[in-house]
């Protein structure tokens, strides 16, 4: 069975077809959200660590950390904060050191820019998802040695120097091409997990069908774990989390083994909880009735995040503190 290890300081993961589906938080992500660049730009993360405990409380394995603010205000006082490759490295190692004094979870270190990529990794305890390479040479050229240099898992998006194809057999092959050149560097295909990209249901009618069968195949001919951005399923759309909660467990029962999402949203987590039950990846479905109570809480008149960081917190008193599982 293939198996991606992402480690933070004592908690592993196990991303696999065999165990249940990982919930790879999205919400340290600055992109379309002024008020947190407008915070990181001052030096707050206040934001930053209450997204970090919230996500982890309602349910995420791994956090996705992502980088790319725009810091407006430096920008006009100083031109070279109009350059990503200036900005991004030292706030990245800004973010994984806050955020792993916050929570110990591994982290998915999120960047176009190689500089922050690498500034994460130095930063980073255990052994973080690098997020990612696409099937672009110059991208491959950049960030394989990274991924090979420092051992770490990485997203591969399906996309390369012709753009995303509608195509799904052009996403496969983009797929295909990624985990061979990793293979030249001596990086493993269980230490690849492929995006398939994920395109909108209301702009092309059979995107969920695509994505299906896209998962099935790279499970079954290139032996990947798989990974997307469930909400863009949604885009566009009313109700988004009716069409999330639908889309989750249909994609975890074609194979899908990770997802970066909001875990802070009930309905999706709801529909994953299932899931991992119904895919027998929840042994006596322990995990289902521990969410059940969270359940409960929030028909007695919590939030969700306020039941589950509830819930968290009377779970915490009851472990140990040796290596666990996340």
């Amino acid at each position: 069975m293939t198996r991606t290890v992402v480690e933070s300081k004592t908690k592993t993961v196990i991303i696999g077809f065999d165990e249940p589906f990982c919930v790879i938080g999205e919400r340290i992500n600055p992109t379309g959200r002024k008020k947190l660049a407008a915070e990181l730009e001052a030096g707050n993360f206040e934001t930053v660590i209450k997204d970090a405990l919230e996500q982890v409380a309602c349910g995420a394995t791994v956090l996705d950390v992502n980088s790319g603010a725009v810091f407006t205000n430096m920008m006009a006082k100083d031109p070279r904060y109009a350059d990503n490759n200036f900005v991004e490295p030292p706030l990245m190692k800004a973010l994984i050191e806050i955020i792993q004094q916050t929570v110990d979870v591994p982290l998915c270190i999120d960047s176009s820019v190689p500089g922050a990529l690498e500034a994460g990794l130095q930063t980073c305890e255990g052994r973080p998802l690098l997020n990612s390479v696409t099937g672009e040479e110059e991208r491959l050229e950049l960030v394989l040695p990274l991924v090979k240099k420092y051992n770490v898992p990485v997203v591969a998006i399906s996309n390369d120097d012709t753009g995303i194809s509608p195509d799904p057999d052009v996403r496969f092959a983009v797929a295909k091409k990624i985990v061979e050149r990793a293979a030249d560097f001596g990086i493993p295909a269980h230490d690849i997990v492929v995006d398939p990209l994920v395109m909108p249901v209301g702009a092309m009618a059979s995107a969920g069908q695509q994505v299906f069968t896209l998962v099935r195949r790279l499970r079954e001919e290139l032996g990947v774990n798989t990974t997307c951005g469930a909400s863009n399923i949604s885009f566009g759309l009313p109700h988004r989390h009716g069409i999330n909660g639908a889309f989750l467990p249909m994609a975890i029962g074609a194979g899908m083994t990770s997802a970066i999402m909001n875990p802070v949203r009930q309905q999706e987590m709801e529909a994953i909880r299932a899931a991992n039950f119904l895919m027998n990846h929840d042994p006596n479905g322990g995990e289902w009735i521990r969410f059940a109570k969270v359940l409960e809480a929030v028909e007695g008149g919590m939030t969700f995040a306020e039941a589950s960081a509830a819930a968290t917190q009377s779970a915490g008193g009851r472990r140990g503190g040796r290596r666990g599982r996340a």
